[in-house]
């Protein structure tokens, strides 16, 4: 079995857990590649150097799983370099909230035994795709979270005239809005109100960002929904974002935000439910007076 260890630098605090990964690695005798600036990361900062088969550099390699090791801005930026591949990804958490990298330290050497002989689930996620007529923006224009599109520089708020089809939907007054996947709704979208949704939900949600109207409220649509949108803008110029990188684009830009022609593999524990993640993650049916 290749696996592929790919994680954010960010986290000298967690060198307990991570060694623990190798460690439990090494007794599977998998074989085992890192990505190239985790492993200067390993090496340099935590003066940690697992033995690899080899390291991953650019964005095309052979992996039968990915491990993604820190929070959900990890799990997202490994994603993109799997981009179509076609490899899951499982997501072990070192960050803060995890709905993405959801499996905690307590859970990490089981959760490795059961990959190790196939015991797992793998769940398709869509993904949101960004076109504009000329390449406006130049990195990876796919989104596992959301598309988002926001003013930029100045406290004036921006305009974006929104259709759905061939069907004018609305002129948001907004400091932005955000396309989200069922993926997505428990993030950026989340924080603006948007609703949560299941991820097997066939469904988009566009969800405004501070709008200028107290009655315009998060949409849900299907993700059949080709959605096209222009900003218009005192400053000229406007902020596009997926999944957190962000390009600037000019006012009077057309973009076209439609579901990917392929999805992100997530792996799941057997008995690891979406409902469980809602009720640990954001402790529904908890009694904070409880002892």
């Amino acid at each position: 079995m290749k696996i592929g260890v790919f994680g954010s630098e960010y986290q000298v605090e967690k060198h307990h857990l991570i060694k623990r990964l190798f460690e439990k690695l090494s007794l599977m005798e998998v074989e085992i590649f890192i990505d190239a600036g985790f492993y200067r990361f390993l090496a340099g900062t935590l003066n940690h150097r697992p033995p690899v088969k080899g390291l991953i550099e650019g964005d095309k390699f052979d992996l039968d799983i990915a491990l993604s090791v820190g929070g959900d801005g990890t799990f997202l930026r490994t994603a993109a370099r799997v981009n179509k591949q076609n490899i899951p990804i499982l997501g072990i958490n070192t960050g803060r909230l995890g709905f993405l990298a959801d499996i905690g330290a307590n859970e990490l050497e089981d959760t490795l035994d059961e990959i190790f002989k196939n015991y797992y689930k793998t769940e398709e996620r869509s993904l949101l795709r960004l076109h504009t007529a000329e390449r406006l923006f130049s990195g990876y224009n796919y989104a596992l979270n959301e598309v988002a599109i926001l003013k930029r520089d100045t406290s004036s708020m921006i305009t974006l005239h929104v259709s759905l089809g061939d069907d004018y939907l609305a002129s948001y007054l907004a400091d932005g809005l955000i396309i989200a996947t069922p993926t997505g709704s428990t993030a950026y979208s989340l924080s603006v109100n948007g609703p949560i949704i299941v991820p097997q939900s066939n469904s988009l949600v566009i969800s405004p960002v501070a709008p200028h109207s107290l009655n315009v409220r998060p949409l849900v649509i299907p993700d059949t929904s080709i959605i096209t949108l222009t900003v218009e803008s005192r400053n000229e110029y406007f902020l596009v974002a997926l999944d957190g990188r962000s390009e600037v684009f000019p006012a009077g830009a057309k973009l076209t935000i439609s579901k990917a022609d392929y999805t992100a593999k997530v792996i799941k524990r057997y008995g690891q439910t979406f409902y469980q993640t809602l009720r640990e993650k954001l402790m529904w049916s908890a009694d904070i007076r409880a002892k």
